[in-house]
């Protein structure tokens, strides 16, 4: 049993989230930062390589000189922080469902809260993502039909488990293809999936895109002494 620092905890539509802060000894005290979502591990600043290889493997690939950006799920701020990082990003907006991430953010509770609230660039939004993404506005309420060159999503545990069963109508046919359409000519999609490579999934980004991949990232994992992985995709729209 190791002693944690509760630094918030509050009731939301999807159930109580919290965060906390603890120090690790079997990694000589490392400070980590954990969220849950009632009894269920969401996240932890232990292990981002994955979240960081997401905006990074994504925006690589895009030869745009100004680079707009939607994030979808704030969490800790890894994905948004490494975009930010690429400096042909002109602006992000980092789409969070549930409004306590986003103050944790805005009052520095979390390791990268400054750097992402303080970054002119970055927009942090609370809303869905899935209900903007399906609607015919897009993402930017300011500016209906907007087009991005990148979306990048990190909500769900993968394309077939979801943290609310309503999201599973995005990871569609019709989903993706309503997607698809807020993005410029040859913008990209990128998904990270805690599960190993879905072929099936793989197929339908085949469908609807003129192009896609998956990635698989590995990092240690100091509890097992071994390595453990995540997948990112990404899909290409036409261009």
């Amino acid at each position: 049993m190791f002693e944690f620092t509760e630094l918030d905890y509050q009731e939301t539509p999807l159930g109580a989230i919290s965060l906390r802060r603890r120090s690790e000894p079997r990694l000589g005290g490392k400070v980590l930062y954990e969220v849950k979502l009632g009894e269920e591990f969401l996240m932890s600043s232990l292990f981002v390589e994955a979240e960081e290889e997401l905006a990074a493997l994504a925006l690589q690939s895009l030869n745009a000189e100004e680079l707009d950006v939607v994030v979808g799920g704030l969490g800790l701020g890894y994905t948004a922080a490494k975009a930010l990082e690429n400096e042909t990003v002109r602006s992000l907006l980092a789409i969070e469902t549930m409004a306590p991430v986003i103050s944790w953010h805005r009052l520095g509770l979390v390791p990268l809260g400054d750097k992402l609230a303080l970054d002119s660039r970055c927009s942090l939004v609370h809303g869905d993502f899935f209900e903007l993404a399906a609607s015919s506005g897009g993402f930017d309420a300011d500016n209906p039909g907007r087009l991005f060159h990148a979306v990048l999503l990190d909500i769900d545990h993968s394309p077939s488990h979801w943290l609310d069963t309503g999201n599973s109508a995005f990871y569609t046919g019709a989903g993706l293809t309503t997607l698809a359409a807020s993005l410029h000519p040859g913008g990209v999609f990128g998904l990270w999936s805690n599960d190993p490579p879905d072929e099936a999934f793989s197929s339908l980004l085949d469908e609807v895109f003129a192009s896609a991949e998956f990635h698989l990232v590995t990092f240690p994992n100091p509890y097992t002494g071994g390595e453990s992985s995540n997948t990112i995709y990404l899909a290409y729209r036409a261009g």
